[in-house]
């Protein structure tokens, strides 16, 4: 019995043309040549997505650079005054007569414009004197004893420390305080 003629003889229909007729099932060479055609396709998509995760990559890296490079350029531009007075403040230093006081109050001028300059872009000074003291800020060089600073407080501060954006970037060294000298708290 073929495929155009229908299977059951009690119900004729007619026949089926040969370029409507069901498709036979398929040979192993068409599994085949369909496997090979699904296989080629695949490699290509995997071939594209490798070439886009590096694309990707090397934009990753290209961005970063470039927002290092902005960031930079940001904290210069806020420090270039600074360099600007600077330079005054070394010709006004110069002239024959310079006045000391004006000079050094030019001086403390552009250090807290540096100052500002620094913490604009997230930089925090560490100067804790007086306050606990916390090993996760501060470097202990020294104790010594106080009578006017309780125990375990920061007596005084020898180098400041900063922080950047809440990060620690210099601890600040600091002397601790031992409490009272031994012999003067004793007494009543």
């Amino acid at each position: 019995m073929s495929r155009s003629e229908p299977a059951d003889t009690d119900n004729p229909s007619p026949p089926v043309p040969p370029s409507q007729a069901v498709p036979a099932p398929s040979t192993k060479g068409d599994e085949l040549a369909s496997a090979k055609k699904e296989a080629a396709e695949n490699y290509d998509r995997y071939v594209r997505s490798v070439a886009d995760l590096d694309n990707f990559r090397r934009r990753t890296v290209r961005e970063k650079e470039e927002l290092r490079l902005f960031a930079t350029s940001r904290v210069l531009e806020d420090l270039l005054p600074v360099l600007d007075n600077l330079a005054l403040g070394l010709t006004a230093a110069k002239q024959p007569g310079a006045d000391l006081k004006t000079l050094v109050g030019g001086v403390d001028l552009v250090l807290q414009q540096l100052k500002a300059a620094l913490a604009s872009n997230g930089l925090k000074e560490i100067s804790p004197a007086g306050q606990p003291f916390d090993p996760h800020l501060h470097e202990a060089i020294s104790h010594q004893p106080s009578a006017e600073i309780k125990a375990e407080h920061v007596l005084s501060v020898v180098r400041t420390g900063f922080s950047l954006n809440g990060r620690l970037l210099r601890p600040a060294a600091v002397i601790v305080s031992s409490g009272a000298p031994a012999g003067k708290g004793d007494q009543a």
